[in-house]
């Protein structure tokens, strides 16, 4: 039998890569992950710090980047066998990346990185159009779900800023925020449409009760973000069952929330034992 190994992956809305370089290195150094999937890296394919990456043991790079907005990056420390990009809605947004790659030596496993659109402020897919394509973005995954391998039961982890918070413990209040873009009843429907399309798990409400609260955002706006706790939990780590079953534990690093120029995200780790 083959010696069991772990996978540590980690999702991050770092919210510029350029921007917040050294709080990325200070991360990978201190945790370790095998793979980190960055979010809204506002940086073109041909500007990305590709260099300080491969400095410290991040050379495998998949980009789908492009100017001042949306963007997604992961960088890993195994060599890839294939990356994939899908244009979510027809609109040229930089929203989806994927690797597959081989950590054991033995069975691949694909990682998807997804940013979410956020959908503006008013939660009316009828008048607004920042909704519309929230609402429409999450259907047709929801639909590339279905057809997907996902489903099928193939290993795969999807990660990224979803910019949606499903359950009532994942915004510091669930009656307030009721309509508030990110925790609308439209948009938990959507989302849990399509983690049930993928028979995905939620890995982060697997190792966290749902009955406890759990935030990976906090508003810029507030002052001092640890006493008022207004967050949510926009951030997520999903798993088809082969690797679900096999997930070791979570880790919200939420002292990243105090670094010098932090994102209003925080990282989000899981660990997975494989062979």
């Amino acid at each position: 039998m083959s010696p069991i190994q772990t996978f540590k992956v980690a999702t991050w809305n770092i919210n510029s890569v350029r921007l917040r370089i050294d709080q990325v290195r200070r991360f990978l150094k201190d945790h370790q992950p095998d793979l980190l999937c960055l979010q809204e890296t506002k940086c073109p394919d041909d500007k990305f710090p590709t260099k300080a990456f491969k400095e410290i043991g991040y050379g495998n790079i998949a980009l789908h980047g492009q100017r001042g907005y949306h963007g997604v990056a992961t960088v890993s420390r195994v060599p890839f066998l294939d990356t994939q990009k899908y244009d979510f809605c027809k609109k040229g947004d930089a929203r989806h990346v994927a690797v597959t790659l081989c950590p054991s030596g033995r069975q691949d496993i694909t990682i998807h990185n997804f940013y979410v659109p956020a959908g503006g402020d008013e939660p009316n897919p009828n008048i607004n159009e920042k909704f519309s394509h929230k609402i429409e973005f999450l259907e047709e995954l929801a639909g590339w779900f279905a057809c997907g391998p996902a489903a099928n039961g193939e290993r795969q982890i999807l990660v990224g800023d979803l910019n949606v918070a499903p359950l009532e413990n994942d915004v510091w209040s669930h009656r307030q925020l009721l309509k508030v873009v990110s925790h609308t009843p439209l948009e938990v429907e959507k989302l849990q449409a399509a983690l049930d399309a993928g028979n995905w798990t939620d890995v982060v409400r697997a190792h966290v009760p749902p009955e406890e609260k759990l935030f990976t955002w906090w508003s810029y706006r507030s002052r001092d973000w640890r006493q008022s706790n207004r967050g949510r939990r926009l951030d997520h780590i999903w798993a088809t069952q082969p690797l679900a079953q096999n997930s070791v534990g979570i880790d919200v690093i939420f002292d990243a929330r105090d670094w010098i120029k932090p994102s209003d995200h925080v990282p989000v780790l899981a660990e997975f034992e494989i062979n």
